[in-house]
């Protein structure tokens, strides 16, 4: 029999035992976690790395983590404010989360932050100021907020870079709907076809050139004429001309998000080819940005909306202790057919 007898659990780690984990005061520790900036980065890794190891939460996230009296959600986008405020993307998903916290008592706590090397976020999720959290654009390397998890509840919009069993995501099908798009451009008698990607730091990047290079294959067509971008204007444009340059006898286009395809159209303009005459284009998302372009977008449809509603109604069912809330939700697409193909 282990000692302590049946049924015993380990004592929750305190303060004093990660100051002596990183060899630091407990003074120390105590202000790295509530966030103060006078102390340095050697010092901040080693109490991070000992609050990692033991598990460490504050005392004040257990009692309101047991109490649930903070009523609060955290809502984490690692980009940056630009397009955060400039991808109508994160306007429908956020309007599916605010429509169900409308429902419930929770409130949304909104955090924007491109680059968080001194691990505020992950600090904010453990500190007991929020009962959960909700992750949209994640990208691979941002494995502090997966490792978050551990301490709240977290619900990802997207499939994490490096799915494993314990996160939960909603997601649309991002191959199907990249083979969808490729397929309608080959349908329609396309036959030297590009794509400009999102990040492929992003599953969803990765996913939707997947889903290109399967259909190009499957019609034995070249799936060379790839360039990369990163879900903004500025990058499609870039991404389109360097394009253009490489393959200029391009027919077909198939651009990872509707507001990259306004800035393709644009260089189409520019080079004076005509769309869909010279040059077909379908984007993804079904935005806003599909109807305000140049042309119409034919484009993959995802509901985004419904799926910031999912991903909110999940955690608030996690935070209830409902214990069959599915890990894996995806929703579906479907194409919608305007003037650019």
């Amino acid at each position: 029999m282990h000692a302590g007898g049946i049924g015993s659990r380990p004592a929750a780690p305190t303060l004093e035992m990660v100051a002596r984990e990183a060899n630091v005061s407990r003074a120390t520790v105590s202000r790295v976690v509530n966030g103060s900036p006078k102390v340095s980065p050697e010092v901040l890794a080693a109490v991070n790395a000992a609050i990692a190891k033991l598990n460490y939460v504050p005392n004040r996230a257990a009692r309101s983590l047991a109490s649930r009296t903070t009523n609060a959600i955290a809502l984490v986008v690692p980009e940056d404010t630009t397009r955060f405020f400039g991808d109508p993307y994160f306007a429908a998903i956020v309007q599916g989360i605010t429509r169900r916290l409308d429902e419930s008592e929770y409130l949304l706590n909104l955090l924007i932050s491109t680059s968080d090397p001194n691990r505020k976020t992950v600090r904010y999720l453990r500190s007991g100021v929020v009962d959960g959290a909700l992750v949209i654009s994640h990208h691979e390397g941002d494995d502090s907020l997966v490792e978050a998890a551990g301490s709240v509840p977290i619900v990802f919009g997207g499939r994490p870079e490096r799915e494993s069993d314990d996160e939960i995501f909603v997601d649309v099908d991002n191959v199907e709907g990249g083979m969808t798009a490729t397929e309608y451009l080959i349908a329609t008698g396309r036959r030297r076809i590009g794509t400009i990607t999102g990040p492929l730091d992003m599953s969803a990047g990765v996913d939707r050139l997947d889903g290109f290079r399967r259909s190009m294959a499957v019609a034995g067509l070249p799936d060379d004429a790839v360039e990369t971008a990163d879900f903004s204007v500025a990058g499609s444009v870039a991404a389109t001309r360097r394009l253009l340059d490489r393959v200029p006898d391009l027919d077909g286009l198939f651009v990872a998000s509707d507001l990259m395809a306004t800035g393709a159209l644009s260089v189409l303009r520019e080079r004076g080819r005509r769309v869909p005459d010279d040059v077909a284009v379908v984007g993804f998302d079904d935005s806003p940005a599909a109807m305000s372009s140049a042309i119409p977008l034919t484009t993959v449809h995802q509901p985004s909306e419904e799926m910031g509603y999912e991903m909110a109604d999940l955690l608030i069912r996690l935070l209830a202790g409902d214990t069959t809330v599915s890990h894996r939700n995806i929703m579906p697409t479907r194409l919608v057919r305007r003037a650019s193909a």
